[in-house]
């Protein structure tokens, strides 16, 4: 009877905690997932601490076979240079460009980046991960081409975007783009903005490279086909891994003084096994994608851009359709898209059961509040999963008139989880970006969410050093090596003619990409 007492007493955790289990081995620094996330900040770390240690930990057998992989993402270099969703108009009638600059301006700091590592000879042969694509807007009809010209007139305000073309007469935008204006009715009311220094670029590539530098690095270790079980607080603040060899079988328990989960839609289920206070409240809503895929040469050389074009009316920001050039891995296709699928997975090769077992008391109803103030997102995905070949093939002909069945196949790209998160006033809230959630330790850090994601990875994980790591990032030392890495860490580019034009020719100089001088406004 007292034995049963006692036990009673533990299992109720008054006065009894469960004993801690012994770490068969300890990194400074242990990264969850094997994407571009990952890969970015283990470089960034190894630059700044040569001296830790690093385990990069990732359950599939090759990296970057996830949300990074070329095939699994559109492969735009987000800079807003084309995406109309970045730019939404005001009641008055005017133009919002706040969150196109944002994004703009955290583009080239992945690029400098990039252009730092190429240097290093990290990363190697810039075309086999980034080449030039022009980006271009492109609408019909009378109210769209009205909101695009006033789109265009706003973001000439902006340093950044000095040196994109308007047009709406036919034979100009022909030149830019003939596969989308050959077989087009010439009396329609059409516009298009044309801007050369976009990119196209492979995400996947980056990732293998950045991970097999690592790979060479004193004191770092990369773990394919280790699958991350659980994740607890140790006695000392660091954190106790749990891992399973999904190779040799077993599991062994890691001691690290820092977590970083980047597992894209993977994420979110570990850092609620943390049980750290900033975890609660979120949830997450699985979204897959399709696209329209032709190898067909006579096709592809036709079209030389990244061509967005304007959501219905009612659609949610991911249901942008465009029709973008690719060059992944030496071959280069046209794809359009995207098509929405829906699956309770949270990554192209999870489990079912990943969106149920994610939820709980916190975040259930957050989530029911997002669903029920997001009825126009729950319609788009019906009419997405009843679209047919036929309806498919109609909507690439909006942008390719003379597109023929024989040429185009669907391919399924990557899952991608929205974030819900629990706001005091707003109730459930969705998001459509990327969000970095850290302890108040800083000894643990998850990124959350979706687009423009791995664009802009360079700069998401120099939030994580500065949350994780804001003693460190505060020294002399970092801040001379960062700003070694980031030439304009610190400063802004927008509306500083001189640092644009400076770290636009940097960064297109390493990386072979084209570049355009800005002027002053006149």
């Amino acid at each position: 009877m007292k034995k049963l007492l006692v036990l009673m007493l533990c299992l109720s955790a008054v006065g009894c905690s469960r004993k801690e289990e012994t770490a068969q081995s300890s990194v400074d620094v242990l990264l969850i997932g094997g994407g571009i996330m990952s890969a970015t900040l283990g470089t960034y770390l190894k630059e700044l601490e040569p001296d830790w240690s690093i385990g990069l930990y990732e359950r599939l057998d090759q990296v970057a076979l996830e949300s990074s992989n070329g095939w699994n993402n559109a492969g735009t270099g987000h800079s807003a240079l084309c995406e109309m969703n970045y730019t939404p108009e005001k009641p008055d009638g005017s133009i919002d460009i706040s969150k196109a600059v944002v994004i703009n301006e955290s583009f080239e700091i992945s690029k400098q980046f990039w252009a730092h590592q190429v240097q290093r000879d990290v990363l190697k042969n810039p075309q086999s991960f980034i080449n030039s694509v022009p980006h271009m807007s492109f609408v019909w009809g009378e109210d769209n081409v009205a909101y695009l010209k006033k789109r265009h007139e706003a973001l000439q305000h902006s340093t950044l975007f000095r040196g994109m073309a308007y047009s709406e007469d036919h034979d100009q935008i022909r030149q830019w783009i003939p596969l989308v204006m050959d077989g087009r009715a010439a009396d329609q009311k059409v516009a298009a903005t044309y801007m050369p220094i976009g990119t196209d670029v492979n995400f996947g590539e980056i990732t293998r490279q950045l991970v097999a530098s690592l790979s060479q690095k004193k004191d770092v270790t990369i773990n394919l086909k280790h699958e991350v079980r659980d994740i607890r607080r140790a006695s000392d603040n660091g954190w106790l891994v749990r891992v399973a060899d999904l190779a040799q079988g077993g599991e062994k328990t890691i001691h690290a003084r820092f977590v970083f989960i980047g597992a894209g839609g993977g994420a979110l289920p570990l850092l609620q096994k943390s049980g750290i206070p900033e975890a609660k409240g979120y949830a997450g809503f699985p979204v897959g994608g399709e696209f329209l895929m032709t190898t067909n040469p006579e096709v592809v050389n036709k079209h030389l851009a990244k061509v967005y074009g304007k959501a219905s009316v009612g659609s949610p920001p991911m249901s942008v359709p465009h029709l973008d050039t690719r060059l992944v891995d030496g071959k280069q296709a046209l794809l359009f898209g995207p098509f929405a699928t829906f699956s309770t997975k949270f990554l192209k090769q999870g489990s079912l059961w990943d969106m149920p077992a994610s939820l709980n008391t916190g975040n259930l109803v957050p989530m029911m509040q997002a669903g029920w103030d997001n009825l126009d997102l729950s319609k788009y995905l019906i009419s997405q999963l009843m679209l047919s070949p036929e309806d498919r093939m109609a909507q690439l002909r909006e942008y390719y008139p003379e597109a023929k069945d024989a040429d185009w196949s669907l391919i399924h790209a990557g899952q991608r989880v929205q974030i819900i998160k629990n706001d005091p006033v707003k109730g459930g809230v969705l998001q459509f970006g990327t969000e970095v959630v850290t302890s108040e330790d800083g000894s643990i850090a998850a990124l959350l969410g979706a687009s423009p994601g791995a664009s802009t990875a360079a700069p998401i994980m120099l939030t994580v050093l500065e949350k994780a790591f804001k003693d460190q990032v505060k020294t002399p030392e970092w801040q001379e090596r960062l700003k070694t890495i980031i030439p304009s860490y610190g400063q802004k580019l927008n509306d500083n003619v001189e640092l644009t034009n400076k770290i636009r020719s940097y960064s297109s100089e390493w990386l072979k990409i084209n570049s355009i001088t800005v002027k002053p406004e006149a």
